[in-house]
């Protein structure tokens, strides 16, 4: 008898003791994820903590998908400096196929696998090229709680803003009348513009050649529009830029040093600024600007490595080649790259906004998480609006920084203090 009784008492004390582990471990378990948001914040790397619903917190990742480095490097540089900033526990990475147009279905299933990580709170595409909307349609409909978030939209805005939380893209508005009006002051009186039918049937970019041609009417000068092979077709990105490198002496002849040229496409972007170094005209700025669009590779690959991360310095040391090779006052960019600015800035809005420190269609906290990754420039943007509805999007905004033009000394051109004619906005 006194054995049972000493084996019961023996047993009571054990289950006491299991309870007791069990109240312990949930006290640390909190503790345990505050101190983890502490170091996710030091940068340590250790999975994200959010501090929205203040009910202790959980961890979190974000996806982010680019085009390559062939397409769009500075996209997948920005995506690479948020991942290093907060660890590749928390940041997760992944491109879409060069040949995006061809490979409709493996884009699309891309940017849908992220949706397969239970931990996934946001997910952004930059840029977001065709296929997007449905990917985040599809991802919205096994998993609403991921933020879905699109840089630079290739698809219509309403479509993409259907299935987004948040859209942003250049303000191919006022650029369209902002990048004449400099051309023009710089002493242009002629811009030509270079596409490819799939661009123009994009809304944004038609829309802004039909503004840069009303511009042209404005200022005085002669607008022309050239061709150039799409880089996603089967000629490919070396085919299209060797066709830009065979025409652009044509072209430079054909229309006067006084010209100004612009290309939708990044990949055309190199052989144009090589061949207008050597022999005049003037290139305001790229499509989706910055000191590394094109410059390197049109100045004999120049080395940026010792540089990487630091625009100040970048822009300086192109700046100094651009000058060097007789481009000084014809060249120019925005001070920060805008699709490296896109794809950080967008990843740390997501990141604040989880964390309940922002809003995801407050203008003001998208601004604010910009202004991280391009601390000296100045930025200007506004809400998009339907040109054919008159509908404004409230969760689809158009952006701008200055524009910077490369000489002995260099100068911003104060393009978002200017007032853009209300008239533009409604040019289709």
């Amino acid at each position: 008898m006194k054995r049972i009784i000493s084996m019961l008492l023996t047993l009571v004390m054990l289950l006491a003791l299991v309870g007791c582990g069990s109240g312990s471990g949930q006290s640390g378990s909190t503790t345990g994820g505050s101190d983890a948001g502490q170091s996710q914040d030091s940068g340590s790397g250790d999975a994200a903590q959010p501090e929205a619903d203040g009910e202790g917190a959980g961890e979190y990742h974000i996806g982010i998908i680019t085009g390559t480095v062939s397409q769009s490097e500075d996209d997948l540089r920005g995506a690479e400096a948020i991942q290093a900033k907060y660890g590749e526990d928390v940041v997760k990475l992944a491109t879409y196929p060069d040949n995006f147009t061809e490979e409709l279905e493996t884009t699309i299933q891309t940017i849908v696998n992220m949706s397969d990580d239970p931990l996934m709170k946001a997910i952004i595409v930059n840029q977001s090229v065709p296929g997007t909307a449905e990917a985040f349609t599809q991802i919205k409909e096994r998993r609403p709680d991921i933020l879905c978030i699109a840089g630079e939209a290739h698809e219509d805005l309403p479509v993409v803003g259907a299935s987004a939380d948040l859209v942003c893209n250049n303000d191919f508005v006022s650029r369209g009348y902002l990048i004449i009006r400099t051309a023009h002051e710089l002493g242009c009186d002629t811009f030509v513009h270079i596409s490819f039918p799939r661009h123009m049937s994009y809304e944004t970019m038609s829309r802004r050649v039909a503004v840069m041609e009303e511009a042209c009417k404005e200022f005085g000068m002669t607008f022309v529009q050239e061709t150039a092979p799409d880089p996603t077709t089967d000629v490919g990105v070396t085919g299209a830029q060797a066709y830009v490198l065979e025409k652009a002496p044509e072209w430079i002849s054909k229309y006067g040093q006084n010209s100004a040229y612009f290309c939708t496409n990044d990949a055309h972007t190199a052989p144009l600024l090589q061949r207008l170094l050597e022999l005049g005209g003037y290139f305001i700025e790229a499509d989706l600007p910055s000191p590394l669009m094109g410059y390197p590779n049109a100045l004999g690959d120049l080395d940026l490595t010792a540089e990487a991360g630091d625009f100040d310095a970048i822009l300086a040391k192109v700046e100094q080649a651009v000058v060097d090779a007789g481009g000084d006052g014809r060249f120019g960019t925005w001070a920060y790259s805008y699709g490296y600015c896109l794809s950080a800035g967008l990843a740390q809005h997501a990141i604040n906004v989880i964390e309940g420190k922002a809003e995801i269609t407050n203008m003001d906290d998208v601004a604010a998480a910009l202004q991280e990754f391009s601390p000296k420039a100045a930025w200007n943007g506004s809400g998009y609006t339907n040109a054919d509805t008159g509908v404004k999007e409230d969760n689809v905004f158009l952006i701008y920084q200055d524009t910077y033009i490369m000489g002995n000394p260099g100068r911003f051109m104060g393009a978002t203090d200017v007032e853009v004619p209300e008239k533009y906005y409604t040019v289709s």
